[in-house]
């Protein structure tokens, strides 16, 4: 391998033995350094010998100096070495050339081994990760085919989850860390995200760690991805068994036979198995024996069934869904208990029909419609309420066709833009959250207080109550209230009511008047106790005491009584006790100095007030009421006659038709004035608070009286400027306020003029106002602009009913707002409206 040592390369080709002619030697020239040594150490040791006998040492030789011998044994003894190192030096060197021949040759066969091993390994055929040790980087040898899906760079290959499938990646994580951590070899199919598989093998050793990822042939490729998908299947399998056992309702799986082969725990507690198995192994069936033949009918003829069936659970009778679907294999199925469900359906067929009962037993008449605004219900009164034909409202017809239904018999009052009311009315139906009352006028005088009511399901409960004897019996109490309130404070007659503890309750200004007492110092709640020692002071002969007794007194009866008592200055009073409800007690003190006259004309005076107040009134609404239906009909022939029905008119004609329809629009706008007004009367005119887009508000009353403006060439200045976007009103009696304002300034404004219609904010609300060029008003005539029925001509194209202005006051009151007019002659006139902000309630009701 490259990077290795020969001789570790060599030992490792050999086996790890290594060759005896390369064993370790001495070196050459050691051996001749001792040689040599030898020698000259030897030369050296004989020099004395040689010294003490020289004439027995060399006799035949000349005499010898001891330097001499040592020098001659030191010259020797070298060469004697380095005869000795030559001859050790050419042996040496012979051995030294073959043991190189010999590694060279090894080397070469390791060189060779080393590039058939790589060019093995270079194959597109796998790939191999190595790792010696758990520490070290791995080593990565191989390539896989470029159609493998398998990335090249090392450090994306090494990223599995990158480029196998999420489970293929998961299963590979846990082998190779299995493999490290437990030594466990491992074999195993993987799928690429291409689509490809490969198998992977893992094998560990003491030296190393192997993961060798190979690339497959076409046909081991079908293979391993059959066996993938196998074991996805099994896996699915597994899982879909698993969450089938962990569902609270019975299911099973049967063989081809019909079998149970598998149940879940829920199957087992129905059955009363101990488990799954011993369900099983018993062949305890849920259903019974019609059923299950029932159900192998049924698969002849389709796959899924479906359907509620009776049988026993845990000894008790139960309602089940079945539902079980056959394959070629066996069949599948879970049962669901629906025994509550079936009870509380039974329960709510019942609790429906109950409230049909109740609602065809009610005089209040109720629709249902469905999220789809068709009509799902109605019930006895509202068919009598309108008359219409049962067939019809059993063909359930949706919403806006039935109110067209209702305008074409004239059960329902016209408008002036039909189409967008009925849009306007279902879309705050249908869209909003909570109930939504309205009052509707009907042709025939009656009065509806519509309710309609959202539902969950997206539908909408109408209901419609007749309020027209209410609001006449209301009006005439309102208006008994009001007299009576007005007639007490007018009243010479002193009046005092008293609680059975003692405490004033009710007194009027000529009670105080009659015994001398400032105005505002006398409570409500006062005791009697008190009130006594104020009165005796100003009473020559005090009636207090006996007062006292008959308020305060504990006798089970009470007799009225009457009495009389002169103060010291000189005035002479009649009381009365009179006993009232709940243990209340009247006093009454009359000023009998001319009591008679007083008497007779404030009675006189009373009376009168209230006849005509109570004929006014009862006139106003009774010709309103009838003048509804005939001006409907005039309408209508106009109508018929205008689209040529009748046959074709001429110009004269339809001028006639045009001035017809004009004064009917006149007409009608002046009866739901007059309706409106009394409803206010009644006290039921409520204001639906809500947001209100001052520019939309201002430019639909304004597009109300452009064709007006425009015959007189009279121009309209709107000025916005200072005006908030939006403010909290009724944004319908809001746009009648402006209608009103603008109708009369458009009547006294001279031609070719500019009417100028201005909103502001100011510090607490909202401020419109409406100028004209026109005359303006005399002091007499601003006394009773706001007087109903009070109309002037002076400077004005036409005399109205004199209900604009009374109308613009009552719904600017309803708000809590103010109307005043600033007039003079030469500065023409501008009626400022006042609205102010936050309200203090979503509805206000009128004023009592």
């Amino acid at each position: 391998m490259p990077g290795e040592h020969p001789r570790e390369a060599e030992s490792t080709a050999s086996g790890g033995k290594t060759d005896s002619r390369s064993e370790p030697r001495t070196p050459v020239r050691a051996v001749a350094l001792r040689a040599c040594a030898a020698t000259i150490f030897g030369g050296i040791a004989a020099v004395p010998a040689i010294a003490q006998e020289p004439e027995a040492a060399m006799p035949m030789l000349p005499a010898i100096s001891a330097p001499e011998v040592l020098q001659a044994a030191i010259v020797a003894g070298v060469l004697f070495a380095t005869f000795l190192t030559a001859i050790f030096l050419i042996r040496d060197r012979g051995r030294v050339a073959s043991e190189n021949a010999a590694l060279k040759s090894r080397l070469a066969e390791t060189s060779a081994r080393a590039r058939r091993y790589e060019t093995l390994m270079s194959f597109r055929d796998q790939r191999t990760i190595l790792w010696s040790s758990d520490t070290k980087k791995a080593d990565i040898v191989g390539a896989l085919p470029l159609e493998s899906g398998a990335p090249e760079d090392r450090a994306q290959f090494l990223a599995f989850g990158r480029w196998l499938t999420p489970r293929s990646a998961a299963l590979l994580d846990q082998a190779s860390a299995a493999l490290r951590e437990q030594h466990r070899d491992f074999n195993l199919m993987v799928e690429t995200q291409n689509g490809s598989a490969l198998e992977v093998q893992g094998h560990y050793t003491p030296a190393s760690i192997l993961v060798r990822f190979i690339a497959l042939s076409a046909a081991q490729q079908m293979q391993a991805r059959l066996r993938l998908e196998n074991q996805k299947l099994a896996a699915d399998y597994d899982d879909l068994l698993s969450m089938m056992d962990g569902l609270d309702m019975p299911a099973w799986v049967r063989g081809h036979d019909g079998k149970l082969k598998w149940v879940n725990q829920a199957y087992a507690e129905a059955v009363e198995a101990k488990d799954p198995e011993s369900a099983i192994h018993a062949g305890r069936e849920l259903l019974g024996t019609q059923v299950r033949e029932e159900i192998a009918a049924h698969h002849r003829q389709a796959a899924l069934y479906r359907d509620d069936v009776s049988t026993v659970v845990r000894g008790d009778r139960h309602i089940m869904s079945v539902v079980d679907f056959a394959s070629r294999n066996g069949a599948a199925g879970v049962a669901r208990d629906i025994s509550d469900l079936e009870s509380m359906r039974d329960k709510l067929k019942r609790a429906e029909q109950n409230h049909v009962e109740t609602l065809n037993n009610l005089m209040t008449a109720v629709a249902i419609f469905d999220s789809q605004q068709k009509l799902r219900f109605y019930n006895n009164a509202f068919q009598l309420l309108w008359d219409i034909d049962p067939g019809y409202l059993d063909s359930a017809p949706e919403n806006a066709l039935l109110l067209d239904h209702l305008r074409s018999l004239g059960k329902v009052g016209e408008r002036p833009d039909w189409r967008g009311w009925v849009e306007g009315l279902l879309k705050d139906a249908y869209r909003t959250v909570g109930p939504k009352e309205d009052l509707w006028h009907l042709p025939d005088g009656r009065t509806l207080r519509v309710v309609c009511s959202p539902q969950a399901n997206g539908g909408v409960t109408w209901v419609f109550e007749n309020l027209t004897e209410q609001m006449k019996l209301e009006s005439r109490y309102t208006t008994e209230v009001r007299v009576r309130g007005e007639t007490l404070d007018n009243l010479a007659e002193g009046v005092a009511v008293f609680s059975r503890d003692g405490k004033i309750k009710l007194f009027n200004p000529a009670f105080l008047r009659f015994w001398n007492i400032e105005q505002g110092t006398l409570q409500i709640d006062t005791h009697i106790s008190a009130l006594r020692k104020r009165c005796e002071v100003v009473a020559k002969d005090s009636p207090w005491a006996e007062l006292m007794a008959d308020i305060t007194g504990f006798d089970a009866e009470r007799h009225d009584r009457q009495g009389q008592t002169e103060l010291i200055d000189g005035k002479v009073l009649r009381y009365a006790v009179i006993s009232l409800p709940n243990q209340q007690v009247m006093l009454t003190f009359i000023d009998m100095t001319d009591s008679v006259n007083v008497e007779r004309a404030l009675q006189e005076k009373n009376e009168a007030l209230q006849r005509a107040y109570k004929l006014k009134n009862d006139f106003v609404q009774h010709i309103s009421y009838e003048l509804r239906t005939p001006l409907t009909n005039i309408r209508g022939f106009a109508e018929v006659l205008a689209m040529g029905q009748t046959g074709e008119l001429n110009e004269r004609q339809r001028e006639y038709i045009d001035h017809i329809n004009a004064s009917s629009v006149i007409l009608s706008e002046t009866i739901d004035d007059i309706l409106d007004l009394a409803t206010v009367d009644a006290g039921f005119m409520q204001l639906d608070i809500g947001e209100v887009p001052v520019r939309e508000t201002i430019d639909a009353s304004a597009a109300l009286v452009a064709e007006r403006l425009a015959e007189h060439r009279i121009a309209l200045k709107l000025d916005t400027k200072s005006a908030p976007r939006t403010f909290f009103g009724d944004e319908m009696r809001i746009k009648q306020v402006l209608y009103n304002l603008l109708s009369n300034a458009a009547n006294f404004a001279p031609p070719e003029s500019t009417i100028t219609l201005a909103c502001r904010q100011i510090h607490n609300g909202v401020e419109f106002s409406v100028h004209d060029d026109g005359p303006g008003m005399s002091e007499e005539v601003l006394g009773v602009v706001f007087s109903r029925f009070e109309s002037r001509a002076n400077g004005g194209r036409r005399r109205g009913a004199g209900l604009g202005l009374s109308i613009v006051k009552s719904f600017v009151e309803l708000h809590g707002g103010t109307v005043r007019i600033d007039t003079g002659a030469g500065k023409g006139t501008t009626v400022i409206c006042f609205f102010p902000f936050p309200p203090d309630g979503g509805v206000r009701e009128a004023a009592e």
